[in-house]
């Protein structure tokens, strides 16, 4: 019996040393894995654009450098989610106080075969006094939305009188005076809501 247990020693031994090298053989290298991807968590929205103002003048991303932006996308014919829109950063803008003079809201039309330089004037003066509209070539707003990933299209509306509507992203867009993402209304904020999230941001 004693001369039993050194043989079941050596037996178990042998056992975990034949483990262990299975083991070895089987695990993976992770030298040879895939590296976890790290993501800097910064917003992939807003960019370079070259547009045209209400008053006709070429303007870029760099002429808005040192101001807040509220940047909305819509367009002129819209029938009431636009001027709604605009509606709530005017009343937004008129509570925030003495930190409104530090933001520059601007519209950018989506439809720049109908918004015209004209036409884009006259629609943004029923707005706030200081609200710059935007319009272009199809090319350059085409440029400017995919930027801010907004997303537009024709769209035939039988019920209208319209030649056609425009399907269109609803979002309120806030820019930091680098012309950095800093945050976004979704479409109903009520006016009181972005007022007291400016007042939190505007440095």
């Amino acid at each position: 019996m004693i001369r039993k247990i050194p043989l079941l020693i050596v037996g178990l031994l042998a056992f975990m040393l034949s483990a262990a090298a299975t083991f070895l053989y089987i695990a993976p290298n992770h030298s040879q894995l895939p590296r976890q991807q790290v993501v800097s968590g910064k917003a992939l929205i807003g960019g370079p654009f070259t547009l045209i103002n209400h008053k006709g003048e070429t303007v870029t991303d760099k002429s808005f450098r040192g101001q807040y932006m509220l940047v909305y996308f819509g367009y002129t014919f819209c029938p009431d989610v636009c001027p709604a829109e605009l509606a709530v950063i005017t009343d937004a803008l008129e509570m925030l106080g003495e930190k409104a003079a530090r933001v520059t809201p601007v519209f950018i039309t989506v439809d720049p075969e109908r918004d015209t330089v004209e036409q884009v004037a006259e629609y943004v003066s029923n707005f706030h006094p200081r609200m710059v509209g935007l319009t272009g070539s199809p090319d350059q707003i085409k440029a400017a939305a995919k930027a801010y990933r907004v997303y537009y299209r024709k769209a035939k509306d039988a019920s209208s009188s319209a030649a056609y509507m425009m399907d269109h992203s609803s979002i309120i867009f806030l820019m930091g005076p680098d012309g950095q993402y800093l945050s976004h209304f979704a479409y109903g904020t009520k006016p009181e809501t972005m007022a007291a999230k400016l007042a939190q941001l505007i440095r």
